[in-house]
Formats: structure tokens, C-alpha cells, sequence
């Protein structure tokens, strides 16, 4: 085993896309040489980062990878999603699967259905589909002190902004908060963790796709490997309703990380130049991994559908995409950063 690299993991939110997390996941903890010392997980983010934490002190690399195999059987309603390689070129291509469910009758309808009725128009027989799964989750093993530290994002919906929940904060009701879809789901009450009162939270897409700032601790590595899972480019212009729709979804929960991207690029500036003296600021490394090319074939449909073979797909496409980084850019970690910064906001 060569020498240990210790990474910070940020995790988009995208629903069903998430399984493209989980497949990245499942590859970074074959390796025995990388240590994850912290998780930021937003939405479904926060639903893999949980069951991460929660199956690494329970039972090691091993019994992170089991339990996140455990969290989207669930997701998927499936029995096995370990399909061997050869299978996954006679499934259906997953951007025709896509497109299929959005001109289908009953998404059509459940998306003119959620433009009309609110979710509290659906009174006693209202349930949120993510809870059963989300209370079976070991909260003594994610709240615990070993294992990687963590936080969940979620927005506060009086006053728009960002809440992290962290520790023995983090219960099934702050993991659904941050999952919380306001045109899917009623809005999730608890304990605000800033001012201790009771407060109503929706997604934390809309502000913290995921939250970056957690990382900037002095005690955490200056490695932050983003999963990201809502495509930062879309080369054409989108022109019918749905398309249209989809990409301000994309833009929308990107906006956050782009603001937080930025503001560390202007510091490593400033840290370059000499304005701010080395250890006054931390200096964060950013990596990226992510599939742009499949993304653009997805749609917020399958975000919101889970599809067996389109979930399939995701978790293998992100086990090639995290092996792909690791060939390419492990040697990287904890010396140079490998996204470049000055070019994306140039």
C-alpha cells in the first residue's frame, strides 16, 4: 500500500441520478491508500453519504460499500443491481429511457398535476416515499465521532438560506429535509441547528449543492473531490417544455457550487499573488468527477423515476468514471489541483 491520501467527498443532489454517486463510491473504496475524512452530501447526496458513514464504522470499506448496495436496492426496489458488464450493453439506452418517461401519459400528468396542487392538498393520505427508507439508516453509526466527519445541507424556508446539519443533528427528519423536493414533498419540520427553533426546510440543492465551506476547516485535508451529477454545460439549446424545464433544474442546483467555486478560485489568486499570506486562508485543491456526456442524455425524469436498468447504468458509469480519475489524477492528490478554475469562470 503506497501513502495514504486523505480526500474530502462533496456530493451532489439529483434524485435518482445519485446511483452514479454510489457507483463512484463503490470505486474509490476499493482503494486501501485513500482515506475520506470528510463527507458534504446534499439531497441524494446526503442519503450516500449517510449510509457511507454509517456502514464504515459499522464495518469498514467493506461494510460502506454493502450498506450503499443495501441504500439503492431500496431506491430502485430491486433484488440485485449487480448485473455483469456484457448485460449492460442490452439494456435500453438510458437517454431513450429518459425521454420515454417524460412524453409518457402518467409523468406527463404528475408534472401538470404538481404545477395545480400543492403536496398539502393531499391531506391524511400524504406520505413521503423517501422516510422508510431513510429510518432504517443507523443514526448511532452516522452520528458517531469515528468515521469520516459529515454534514447535510438543507434550506430554511423563511429565510432562504443554508443550514448545515452536522453530529447528533443529523436524524432521519434532517436527512429528508434535505431531500425535500417543494413541489414533491411538504416541507420538513425541525430543530433550526443556528437559532434552535422550529423552522420548516426544503432541498439543499437551492443553496448548497453541496456546501464546500464545511471543508475549510484547518484539521481537513485541502483535497475536495466534487461528484457532480447535474451537467455544468449542455451544448444545445434546449427548445421543447420539458428540455426547457430540465435545464433550469440544472442550472438552478448548480448555481451554489459555481458561487462556492468561484469564491475559492479568487482565493487561490490572492494566495498566489501574495495579497494573503500562506495560512491566512485555507488553500482548498479541487477535483471533479462526473459523466457531462451521459448526463446530457438524462432528464430531471429520471431524476424523479427511478428506472431499474437507467440506475444500473449510473452506478457502473460512475465506477468508470472514479477509476478513470484514479488512473489519471491520483498521483495528484495532495499536491495539484486538477479542475481548472480559471477556465471555467473565464
Amino acid at each position: 500500500m503506497g501513502e495514504m491520501r486523505r480526500i474530502n467527498l462533496a456530493l451532489q443532489g439529483g434524485g435518482a441520478h445519485g446511483a452514479f454517486t454510489w457507483g463512484v463510491l463503490d470505486r474509490l473504496l476499493e482503494e486501501d491508500d485513500l482515506e475520506i475524512a470528510a463527507i458534504s452530501g446534499t439531497s441524494a447526496g446526503a442519503l450516500n453519504g449517510a449510509a457511507l458513514k454509517a456502514g464504515m464504522v459499522a464495518g469498514g470499506r467493506e461494510g460502506a460499500r454493502e450498506r450503499l448496495d443495501w441504500l439503492w436496492r431500496k431506491i430502485g426496489a430491486l433484488d440485485d443491481l449487480a448485473l455483469p458488464d456484457w448485460m449492460h450493453a442490452w439494456l435500453p439506452d438510458p437517454g431513450l429511457v429518459s425521454r420515454g418517461v417524460e412524453y409518457s401519459f402518467p409523468y406527463v400528468m404528475g408534472e401538470a398535476m404538481g404545477r395545480v396542487l400543492s403536496p398539502y392538498a393531499w391531506g391524511p393520505v400524504y406520505r413521503n416515499a423517501l422516510e422508510p427508507i431513510v429510518e432504517q439508516l443507523n443514526f448511532d453509526d452516522i452520528c458517531a465521532d469515528a468515521g469520516p466527519e459529515f454534514v447535510v445541507c438543507a434550506t430554511q424556508v423563511r429565510n432562504g438560506k443554508i443550514r448545515i446539519f452536522q453530529g447528533d443533528q443529523i436524524c432521519t427528519q434532517s436527512i429528508l429535509a434535505s431531500a425535500c423536493l417543494p413541489t414533491m414533498f411538504q416541507a420538513i419540520e425541525l430543530q433550526d441547528p443556528e437559532t434552535g427553533t422550529m423552522e420548516a426546510f426544503w432541498d439543499g440543492g437551492y443553496t448548497g449543492n453541496p456546501a464546500l465551506f464545511p471543508f475549510f476547516e484547518p484539521h481537513l485535508p485541502d483535497d475536495v473531490v466534487i461528484v457532480n451529477i447535474n451537467p455544468l454545460h449542455r451544448e444545445k439549446i434546449p427548445t421543447t417544455p420539458p428540455e426547457i424545464q430540465n435545464r433550469i433544474n440544472e442550472i438552478s442546483f448548480n448555481a451554489s457550487l459555481l458561487r462556492e467555486l468561484r469564491a475559492i478560485s479568487f482565493v487561490q489568486r490572492l494566495l498566489e499573488s501574495g495579497a494573503l499570506t500562506p495560512g491566512s486562508m485555507k488553500g482548498v485543491r479541487v477535483h471533479m468527477i462526473a459523466d457531462d456526456a451521459l448526463m446530457n442524455e438524462l432528464s430531471v425524469a429520471t431524476k424523479v423515476v427511478p428506472i431499474p436498468s437507467v440506475i444500473a447504468q449510473l452506478k457502473a458509469a460512475g465506477q468508470r468514471a472514479a477509476g478513470g480519475f484514479l488512473k489519471h489524477h491520483k498521483d495528484d492528490l495532495g499536491v495539484r489541483q486538477t479542475v481548472d478554475l480559471r477556465e471555467m469562470f473565464e
